[in-house]
């Protein structure tokens, strides 16, 4: 079946820098997935076509039975499925590892005293905070994984169904009749095929519960993101107290100048008349 170690080491980098619903899916991935198909699964199938059996001497007859009942095995069909569906995470771990490597950059420049932006999606320890481009496309493979599932465990019905069922009628040429085939453990090999079916049902739950937990979180921001920008909006608003202050000493100038000038203008008379007259003209 091929060594998963490369295929494990990717996705576990992408654990940093996906949600809390997102490790789960990776570790139900790892777990439920990756381990019980590289440890159980291939020795339960085995060499599937030597262990069938079929009533006929004609060569070739068991052959075509088998490539005509099973024109993909369950393992390999599985093997894919795997593959295809963490393939969009590998694509946004892409995608995530170029943002680090460029902001990593502008704080680098900052540092120099150069001019540039100050880094968006990334924190001083490198973690990603998934907003803006990186939240669509961290949703974007989100999408393509449920995509992808959905079309897997509806191909897997159309292929073989969800039942491996121990006797089958074939009349392919070049079988002369309809020819009676036997599968070796079609109830161990049945109660496998269920069980990686609840796996990727719960796979494909955990895609749709973390889109709509995106979402939601992206809805709680945006009132916090209006109140913000109205309050930018009105930059000479004050509060009510700050905005009565203001007005107080404004009142206060405006008396503190009329007092000056009462008192010039009283100053200057009596300089220029006697008092009698200074009182007389005021």
């Amino acid at each position: 079946m091929g060594d998963w170690g490369f295929l494990s080491s990717l996705l576990d980098k992408v654990q940093s820098h996906s949600t809390v619903i997102g490790k789960i899916w990776m570790s139900v991935l790892f777990i439920f997935r990756i381990l019980v198909l590289g440890a159980g699964v291939e020795n339960v199938w085995g060499d599937e076509r030597s262990d069938m059996t079929c009533n006929t001497n004609t060569p070739g007859c068991e052959s075509v039975c088998y490539d005509w009942k099973f024109p993909i095995s369950h393992v390999r069909f599985w093997v894919m499925q795997i593959i295809f569906v963490s393939t969009p995470t590998l694509l946004y771990l892409g995608h995530a590892i170029h943002v680090i490597h460029r902001e990593n950059k502008l704080r680098d420049m900052l540092k120099a005293n150069q001019v540039a932006k100050s880094p968006k999606y990334t924190d001083e320890k490198g973690k990603v905070r998934i907003k803006g481009r990186l939240l669509w496309s961290y949703m974007a493979q989100l999408f393509f994984k449920i995509v992808l599932e959905l079309a897997f465990i509806i191909g897997q019905y159309y292929l073989y169904g969800f039942v491996m069922v121990p006797r089958f009628l074939c009349n392919k040429s070049p079988c002369p009749l309809v020819t009676e085939c036997f599968m070796s453990r079609p109830t161990e090999k049945t109660i496998f095929i269920f069980f990686m079916l609840v796996v990727a049902c719960v796979s494909l739950a955990l895609n749709v519960l973390e889109v709509c937990y995106l979402c939601c979180k992206g809805l709680c921001r945006r009132p916090q993101r209006d109140t913000m920008v109205n309050y930018n909006a009105a930059p000479h608003y004050m509060p009510p107290s700050q905005f009565s202050i203001g007005l107080e000493a404004v009142e206060s100038r405006k008396q503190n100048r009329l007092n000056t000038s009462m008192e010039s203008r009283w100053a200057h008379m009596s300089s220029s008349s006697s008092p009698a007259e200074a009182k007389a003209e005021l």
